[in-house]
C-alpha cells in the first residue's frame, strides 16, 4: 500500500461506519438536497483505496442513474431501463438503488446501509406505495449493474513480473492494480483506446530538464520548493473518489440539476473517471518506466552527461507503487475538467473548492479548470512523483477520455433512437 492510501486511510478507516454515513450532512449544505449526490458521498465514505474506491463508487452511481432514468426515460440507459415503473419514486429509487450496491460492494456492512436507507427515507416525498416501488426498483437495477461488473477482471489475480536478474534481489512489494490494463472499461472501447507514446528518450535534452527539475523541487529536503508548494504536493497525496466527486457535486447544486440529469452527470463523471484509471495503469504497464527516485539514484547510467546521480535522493513522500508514465492523477483531473467543461463549464459556479485529509484545515479554490489542472500537475512534480512531461501527457489523455464519455455517455433519447443496450 502506497503513503497516499495509507494517509486515506489514516482519516477514513477509523471512523465507525455509522459516522461516514453521517458525516455527509455535517456542514454548510442541507442535509438530503439531491439524493444522487447524498448517496455519492455515503458512497465514497466507505469505499476502498484509490481506483478500487472509483469502481465501486461508479458502479453505485451508475445504478442510481440507471433506476432514476426508468422512471424518467430522458436518456438511453448504461445497462438497463425497467419497464412498468410508472409512479415509482425516483428518490425511492435511487437511494434503494445506491444502498443496495453498496450492500453488494460490502457485504459485511449490508445492515449498516439497510439502516442507512430507512433513516433516509423516514419522511417520503411521495406515497408509502410509490416509496415501496421505487425501492423495488433500486433493488432490482442495482443487482443488474453489480452482476455486469462482477468478472470486469478489477480483483483478479496479481500478474506483475518485476524486471531482474538471475540471482538478484528486487523489491517484493504487492503492485497497485497491476490487472487494470485488461480490465473491462465502463464506457470507453478499450483499456489502450487513448494509450501515449512512449516516455521521452533518455538521451534527449527534455529528458534532462525534466530529471534536473524534479531531482531539485522534488526532493524531500531542499531549499528550493517554497512553503505553498509543499502544501500543494501533500494536498494531493489524497488518492480516489474523494479527490474529484466533491466537485461534481458542486456542478449538480449550482446547477440545480433535475434529478434525472444530477444522476446522469454524476454517473458518466464516476465512469469516466474508472475509465481513467484503467487507461492509465493501461500505459504505466505498458511502458513500466521508472520513477524519479530509481533514476536519480541511478543516474550514471541513463546515457545522459546532464542528469548527475544522488545515490541518497528522497522524494517527498513515499512514491506509489506502480510505473511512472504517464501521471495518474493528472488524467484524472484532465478528464474531470473535460467532463464539466463538455458540460457546460464554470459558468454557474464562481470557483470549485476541495478540501484534502492529507493537507487537514486546508482549502483549496480556482475560479477556471485550468488552474486546477495546472495545480494537479505542479503537485506531483513538488511532490516528486512525476516528470514534468508524464504530467502534460496525463493531463491531455484525461481531457481526451472525458470528452470521449461527454459524447457517449447516456445520450438523450430525443438524439439516440436505437433500443437501449
Amino acid at each position: 500500500m502506497n503513503s497516499s492510501e495509507s494517509a486515506r486511510l489514516r482519516y477514513i478507516r477509523p471512523l465507525t461506519l455509522v459516522v461516514a454515513l453521517t458525516a455527509w450532512c455535517a456542514g454548510a449544505a442541507p442535509c438530503q438536497a439531491d439524493v444522487i449526490t447524498d448517496w455519492d458521498t455515503k458512497a465514497i465514505a466507505v469505499a476502498s483505496p484509490a481506483a478500487l474506491g472509483e469502481r465501486e463508487v461508479a458502479i453505485v452511481d451508475l445504478a442510481m442513474f440507471d433506476a432514476v432514468n426508468s422512471i424518467a426515460r430522458r436518456y438511453r440507459a448504461y445497462l438497463v431501463r425497467e419497464e412498468g415503473v410508472e409512479g415509482a419514486s425516483p428518490e425511492a429509487a435511487a437511494a434503494s438503488a445506491a444502498a443496495t450496491a453498496l450492500a453488494r460492494l460490502h457485504p459485511e456492512k449490508a445492515a449498516d446501509f439497510k439502516t442507512a436507507l430507512d433513516d433516509y427515507l423516514k419522511e417520503p416525498s411521495a406515497t408509502r406505495g410509490d416509496v415501496a416501488k421505487g425501492m423495488r426498483l433500486g433493488e432490482l437495477v442495482a443487482a443488474r449493474v453489480f452482476d455486469s461488473r462482477a468478472t470486469d477482471g478489477a480483483t483478479a489475480v496479481d500478474p506483475y513480473r518485476p524486471r531482474t536478474q538471475p540471482g538478484a534481489y528486487v523489491p517484493t512489494a504487492t503492485m497497485v492494480c497491476p490487472t487494470w490494463p485488461t480490465l473491462r472499461p465502463f464506457v470507453i472501447e478499450r483499456p489502450d483506446q487513448f494509450r501515449p507514446g512512449p516516455p521521452v528518450a533518455l538521451a534527449s535534452a527534455e529528458w534532462a530538464s525534466d530529471y534536473n527539475e524534479i531531482k531539485m523541487y522534488g526532493a524531500r529536503n531542499n531549499t528550493q520548493r517554497t512553503p505553498e508548494q509543499t502544501e500543494t504536493a501533500r494536498f494531493w497525496l489524497m488518492v480516489g473518489p474523494q479527490a474529484y466527486h466533491p466537485l461534481a457535486r458542486q456542478i449538480v447544486a449550482a446547477r440545480r440539476m433535475p434529478l434525472v440529469d444530477s444522476a446522469r452527470f454524476m454517473a458518466s463523471f464516476a465512469a469516466a473517471l474508472t475509465d481513467a484509471y484503467i487507461a492509465v495503469f493501461d500505459a504505466k504497464y505498458r511502458y513500466d518506466f521508472w520513477r524519479p527516485i530509481t533514476a536519480i539514484r541511478n543516474g550514471d547510467i541513463d546515457g545522459n552527461p546532464a542528469t548527475e546521480i544522488d545515490p541518497t535522493w528522497q522524494p517527498l513522500d513515499t512514491t506509489p507503487l506502480h510505473p511512472e508514465y504517464p501521471c495518474a492523477h493528472c488524467i484524472l483531473s484532465g478528464t474531470a475538467a473535460a467532463l464539466i467543461e463538455a458540460t457546460g463549464g464554470l459558468r454557474d459556479v464562481p470557483e470549485l473548492s476541495l478540501t484534502s485529509p492529507t493537507a487537514p484545515g486546508v482549502t483549496h479554490r480556482w475560479s477556471t479548470l485550468e488552474a486546477l489542472t495546472t495545480e494537479v500537475a505542479n503537485a506531483r512534480v513538488w511532490s516528486g512523483f512525476h516528470y514534468r512531461f508524464s504530467t502534460r501527457v496525463g493531463t491531455a489523455m484525461g481531457r481526451d477520455i472525458g470528452r470521449h464519455v461527454a459524447v457517449h455517455f447516456a445520450e438523450p433519447l430525443s438524439k439516440a433512437p436505437h433500443p437501449a443496450k
